[in-house]
């Protein structure tokens, strides 16, 4: 039994430590992004608020990320669509009082800064870069059901503090839509697979631990972290998980 565990668990460990090295490289512009909340809370007072700041960062990055090669021009309307979507999801949940940007700044609408939407462009750019490095294919995907049901999921979200929240029957919707749904990748020569709905969870899970740093670097403020930083809630672990398809969905639409 050992002789046979001994390649197998050095073959799982070669495999984790290129997976791992393939994530960083898809993470590319979310690492980038966070890295320059950290140093903008580090400068001293400056005549330009800190918003404006990350405004101009975010666009030289995207800019930035098309010229160095870490997306093509497709990928960079799919990180342009994701920016405005979240720009218009900021929008909504500040007016309703979900969350806050307490600092000053000019390039705002509605009280969200015109930088809000970069978390969601770098979601975008980390499913970008995964389909194309991670080489993913679907077997048993149903892009109209699946993509009815984002559209769905993201209205939802902005409508339930008027009308009922429906996000637990639209998941289990979700989860008998991409039942069948799998994911295939390659890390290094070895093809790979796993549930789609399993994929949302994972990358919900690691978008939840984004959030808390965002939030902990002040890039937003939760109601309950405005008299001292606080973790967020874990239910917001399911909300990313659903939120995530809608990213799936228009990234998918344009590599058909």
């Amino acid at each position: 039994m050992t002789g046979r565990a001994g390649p197998f668990l050095r073959l799982l460990a070669v495999q984790l430590v290129r997976f791992g090295w393939v994530q960083a490289r898809c993470c590319a512009f979310a690492v980038a992004l966070f890295g320059g909340m950290a140093v903008s809370k580090l400068l001293p007072p400056l005549p330009v608020p800190r918003y404006d700041l990350l405004l101009v960062y975010g666009v030289l990055l995207t800019a930035a990320g098309y010229l160095l090669g870490w997306e093509t021009r497709r990928e960079v309307a799919v990180v342009a669509a994701c920016h405005v979507l979240g720009l218009a999801f900021e929008i909504v949940k500040v007016r309703v009082g979900s969350w806050s940007y307490p600092e000053p700044g000019f390039a705002m609408i509605a009280g969200v800064p015109l930088y809000g939407g970069f978390m969601y462009a770098a979601v975008g750019s980390y499913v970008c870069r995964s389909w194309r490095l991670l080489d993913l294919s679907l077997t048993g995907y149903r892009p109209r059901a699946t993509a009815v049901l984002a559209v769905a999921l993201y209205v939802n979200f902005l409508s339930h503090h008027w009308l009922p929240d429906l996000r637990l029957p639209l998941g289990a919707l979700l989860l008998l839509a991409t039942a069948r749904t799998w994911v295939y990748f390659t890390v290094g020569e070895l093809r790979h697979r796993m549930p789609l709905a399993l994929a949302f969870a994972l990358i919900g899970f690691f978008l939840w631990l984004a959030e808390n740093i965002a939030t902990y670097l002040g890039a937003w403020t939760y109601p309950s972290q405005l008299d001292g930083w606080e973790p967020v809630s874990l239910s917001k672990w399911l909300s990313w998980a659903l939120l995530i398809s809608v990213t799936f969905v228009i990234c998918g639409a344009r590599r058909r």
